[in-house]
């Protein structure tokens, strides 16, 4: 099959079209950098709201203790969960409280109602819950880390 060519000025349309594409290519490839190093700029690291916390283990992984909302909270930023009363918070560490400092406990909520917030780990004030059932003691002090209190 032929393909017809257009020839303007000694440069076919083929050529032009092959070059445009690699123009193309070459900006699509610096707009998507570009989003990349977007993305890792509006991340940022929080204050930190304790230099300590106490886990089951090293990992924080295992859940400490399940416990019911008694009052709702907001979360003023990234780093917090929303809660509602009434729902269940599987919670994963405490930090360790500094003087003058409030008491906040990490965890993820569990409702019928609000799935769209299952899975999404969070602090909240231990003040607003009621622990049910303590499946382990959290006897692990941990210094927390930058990471811990990162915002994306």
């Amino acid at each position: 099959m032929k393909v017809a060519a257009w020839n303007v000025g000694g440069v076919s349309s083929l050529e032009r079209g092959s070059a445009r594409m690699a123009q193309l290519s070459r900006l699509a490839i610096v707009l998507l950098t570009l989003c990349a190093v977007c993305r890792l700029s509006f991340a940022f690291a929080m204050d930190k709201l304790a230099d300590a916390k106490l886990c089951v283990d090293e990992e924080c992984s295992r859940t400490i203790s399940v416990a019911r909302v008694i009052e709702d909270f907001i979360a003023p930023d990234c780093r917090f969960i929303n809660l509602r009363q009434g729902q269940t918070v599987y919670v994963y560490s405490k930090l360790v409280a500094e003087e003058g400092a409030g008491v906040f406990w990490s965890g993820s909520v569990y409702s019928d109602r609000y799935v769209e917030q299952m899975g999404i780990v969070g602090y909240f004030p231990s003040n607003l819950v009621k622990e049910m059932h303590v499946f382990e003691k959290a006897e692990v002090e941990l210094p927390t880390q930058g990471v811990d209190f990162y915002c994306i």
